[in-house]
């Protein structure tokens, strides 16, 4: 099983503390953020790309004539609302990308490291009993072991 090294890098202890650090800085330059429930986060309308004209020619519709709206409609927070969100999107799209690239180098390094994990079990294995390897390789061997169910007994 050959493997290749797409990924030759290293990521220390004090790049993981100054990128926490970064991520920190970020998120207090950003108060506002909310956190939502996962019924929040479903019950809720979106604005996504179709939406977004839509929602700006109403902001422009309501800043130009407000004679018509209901009066519990706040046109300032309407417009901060819909600034807000505008201004999010090239960061959302940013830190999007950025997570995927991380996400991406995990699952590569990972199947680095899990492929040579299986070449080393196998080599291991090859090498026969008696290389002071039993111990280790029992340990080893149970990510293989499976608990089968046991088929229904017939009657």
């Amino acid at each position: 099983m050959p493997t290749t090294d797409r990924i030759d890098a290293v990521l220390n202890a004090a790049q993981t503390t100054a990128i926490a650090a970064k991520i920190t800085e970020i998120q207090a330059l950003l108060p506002f953020l909310v956190d939502l429930t996962i019924e929040e986060r479903k019950s809720l309308p979106k604005m996504g790309d179709k939406s977004r004209a839509f929602v700006t020619r109403c902001f422009e519709l309501a800043s130009q004539d407000d004679t018509f709206l209901p009066r519990n409609l706040d046109i300032a927070a309407f417009g901060k609302d819909l600034a807000l969100a505008n201004a999010l999107e090239p960061l959302r799209a940013r830190l999007a990308k950025l997570l995927e690239l991380i996400e991406d180098t995990q699952i590569v390094a990972g199947s680095e490291a899990y492929l040579a994990a299986l070449e080393t079990y196998h080599a291991a294995k090859r090498s026969g009993n008696g290389a002071g390897l039993d111990d280790l390789l029992d340990r080893v061997s149970q990510r293989f072991t499976s608990r089968r169910q046991e088929p229904p007994a017939v009657s």
